[in-house]
């Protein structure tokens, strides 16, 4: 990439002032005058990059040449000597370099370079930067499309393996930053705190399916080649469990004014924005596992239990048992709320038994026993389904859609007492969940085609809660810490490094 051969005998400082020199003079002279403007920005990037590199290998040049060690101890307790130097390369944002640095050896013991220590090399051959870059991107599209990325806005490149295992490894201190991060408190006194969950498919790998799902797919025989037939699964999907942790203020509202909201109507009063929220996912976690985390992101917040702590579920029976026998076990009381909307669905497949598609009297219909479910009179309004079936003497086929979403509202009534839940400004829709499971798992990890691997899956939807939640650049000024120590910290004992940070 560089302009010119470059002279051996010049420091890389004095490398990166000649190329830079030369880049300017090019860009000076006739040629570069009849250049177009993109054209211009393709030549400064190109060998921008060049000049950039060699002041990067320069800094690392001269941090080896100040270097003057003296013999230390490692966590072992045993004396290592200065003897030799060592080179590696490092993959930058702007290209390859070479990190040289001083080792310090023992007989029979790992040797000890404290300079990597200095400036937190990573163990791998990629910069910090580089795997950064490839964190977001990665969470954000396909590795394919993370690779073309990176070509095109740095001087790097990484293979898609290479790609996938930084997307890992970038990902491995997620849960040991959220045990130890301090939580936002509900802004204000009268604040909500909202726990939410729901379960999302991820198309894995034979091998990642839980025994269950596995056994069905080994088992599973489809009637056609090419494509499923009704009713049949591939049975290659792995549940995901997400959740999400808000803080939200009260918004009292009447029954009639949820109905105008439903309807879009212009008093219809302004719906409360969720405060600091959490949403995460995770494939390795069991649900029961996830719920519990939610819970602690929930006590963490408000320890002294002064703000009402509502948790909104959807009717897996599953998901409830587990918050119930989760809120139980730690001593917390709980607003168990079932989502209106997933209510407001078995209304509707309810009403097609009883008026024709496209029927205008079918929206007057789920309209008024929405306004009686949400006026707190659930049990009344199932009972009235059932009635209406039976007098307009439906055979038990046709009328199953009614009984369904009748034996819904009751399996479910301990969780609708919506008049209650109105007046105390409650939220009483699960919004926040579905965007999550949209967002984190749907429109990156549902891509035609794709099938992924258990770690894999794992890492992307960690990087994608990060970013989601807004915790991204916390999170990564925290993984560079852990780093630091696993790979460098560890392997010295701790005066011993001090004094020789102080020395240098």
């Amino acid at each position: 990439m560089a302009l010119y051969p470059l002279n051996p005998s010049l420091s890389s400082f004095d490398e990166a002032t000649l190329q830079f020199s030369r880049l300017v003079e090019r860009l000076g002279s006739s040629e570069s005058m009849n250049l177009t403007h993109d054209e211009l920005e393709t030549l400064i990037k190109k060998h921008g990059f060049e000049v950039l590199r060699l002041l990067c290998q320069g800094c690392l040049d001269a941090r080896h040449a100040a270097e003057q060690r003296e013999p230390m101890v490692g966590a072992d307790g045993v004396l290592r000597i200065p003897l030799r130097d060592r080179s590696r390369r490092l993959v930058t944002l702007f290209g390859e370099v070479e990190v040289n640095r001083r080792v310090l050896a023992a007989p029979g013991r790992d040797s000890l370079m404290p300079l990597d220590a200095e400036l937190n090399v990573p163990s791998d051959s990629f910069s910090f930067g580089v795997a950064r870059v490839v964190a977001e991107e990665a969470s954000r599209g396909s590795y394919v499309e993370t690779i073309t990325a990176i070509d095109r806005t740095t001087g790097a490149h990484v293979a898609k393996r290479q790609a996938e295992e930084l997307a890992q490894h970038a990902s491995a201190d997620f849960e040991a930053f959220y045990e130890t991060r301090a939580v936002v408190p509900p802004s204000a006194d009268d604040d909500i705190i909202a726990v939410t969950v729901d379960c999302k498919g991820v198309v894995v790998q034979p091998g990642d399916l839980r025994e269950p799902t596995r056994k069905a797919a080994e088992k599973g025989k489809h009637r056609l080649e090419k494509r499923l037939s009704r009713g049949e699964k591939r049975n290659r999907k792995r549940m995901a469990t997400v959740a999400a942790v808000y803080s939200i203020a009260p918004n009292p509202r009447t029954p009639e004014e949820v109905i105008q909201g439903s309807k879009k109507s212009d008093t219809a009063k302004k719906t409360a924005r969720p405060k600091n929220k959490r949403v995460w996912a995770s494939l390795v976690k069991s649900t029961a596992d996830v719920i519990s985390d939610a819970f602690k992101e929930a006590v963490a917040r408000d320890p002294a239990h002064h703000h009402p702590l509502v948790v909104l579920v959807d009717g897996n029976a599953h998901q409830i048992d587990k918050v119930r026998e989760t809120a139980a076990k730690i001593g917390v009381e709980l607003y168990l709320i079932l989502d209106i909307i997933h209510v407001i669905e078995y209304l509707w497949k309810a009403v097609w038994c009883l008026f024709d598609h496209g029927d205008h009297k079918a929206e007057e219909w789920v309209t008024e026993h929405l306004l009686r479910i949400l006026q707190g009179k659930a049990t009344d309004v199932a009972a009235g389904i059932r009635r209406s079936a039976t007098l307009r003497e439906l055979a038990a086929d046709a009328r199953k859609p009614m009984d369904t979403c009748a034996n819904y509202i009751l399996e479910h009534k301990d969780m609708m007492h919506y008049e209650t839940y109105l007046q105390r400004g409650f939220p009483i829709a699960t919004g926040v969940i579905e965007g999550a499971c949209r967002h984190l798992i749907k429109d990156r990890m549902d891509i035609t085609g794709a099938r992924w691997s258990l770690a894999g899956a794992e890492a992307v939807l960690r990087l994608r809660s990060l970013r989601s939640s807004g915790d991204f650049d916390e999170y990564w000024a925290f993984h560079l810490k852990a780093e630091l120590q696993r790979n460098h910290l560890v392997l010295y004992s701790d005066h011993d490094f001090t004094e020789q940070r102080k020395a240098a």
